[in-house]
């Protein structure tokens, strides 16, 4: 995959950094994972190499419980209204290890799929042997990156989906971007970072796809 977005967003910091952010924000704690569990983790695996994320297992520390702690300024992430059932959406294709912390790497952005509907970009991430993130994955990325979310240059997270009763998906597909303030957003979260939804067959000229190489402990 082409280098896409290093133009844009500056490289990730080391995984004990991004450990510690995690600690300061309290979820190891929402998570039950002792802070030193955490920090030996990530030391663990801090030459993994570039644009590594690490990241707590979504059946740990849910959406709902990320989308508050992003920021964008002073303006506090939210989900929006209509997407009350965001902890049911789960992963679609998607083996996780099995363990509380994981790695990702190879993130991406996936900017140059821009004007792709999901239906058009899962295949060709799949072609070139990456799967998309996950939402919590997603949020994960803007919480130690918050230049990940930019006008204009936001994401969507396909590699969570919510399934039905009758065994079909729901058409949502969630993504991550920037609030203009309107409509049941209301106008004080213009700005803020949103965790909201596209349908699956729609293009959107401001969301990419973003993507991992791979996935371990």
């Amino acid at each position: 995959m082409p280098d896409t977005q290093s133009a844009t967003v500056p490289p990730m910091a080391s995984l004990p950094a991004q450990a510690e952010r995690l600690i300061e924000l309290g979820l190891h704690t929402h998570a039950g994972i002792p802070a030193e569990e955490v920090r030996t983790f990530a030391e663990q695996h801090r030459n993994e190499g570039g644009d590594t994320l690490l990241a707590i297992d979504p059946g740990r520390v849910p959406a709902s419980v990320l989308t508050p702690l992003l920021r964008q300024g002073d303006k506090p992430g939210f989900v929006v209204t209509d997407m009350p059932d965001v902890d049911h959406f789960t992963p679609y294709g998607i083996d996780l290890p099995d363990s509380p912390l994981y790695v990702v790497t190879g993130v991406d952005r996936g900017d140059h799929m821009a004007n792709w509907s999901p239906e058009e970009a899962l295949p060709a991430l799949t072609k070139e042997d990456r799967t998309p993130l996950l939402l919590s994955e997603g949020i994960h990325w803007v919480l130690q990156q918050p230049a990940a979310l930019e006008r204009n240059r936001c994401f969507m997270t396909i590699g969570s989906r919510l399934r039905k009763p009758n065994g079909t998906y729901d058409a949502r597909t969630p993504a991550i971007w920037i609030s203009n303030g309107t409509g049941r957003d209301g106008r004080e979260r213009r700005n803020a970072p949103k965790v909201g939804w596209c349908w699956w067959g729609n293009r959107h000229t401001w969301l990419g796809f973003a993507s991992a190489a791979a996935r371990g402990i």
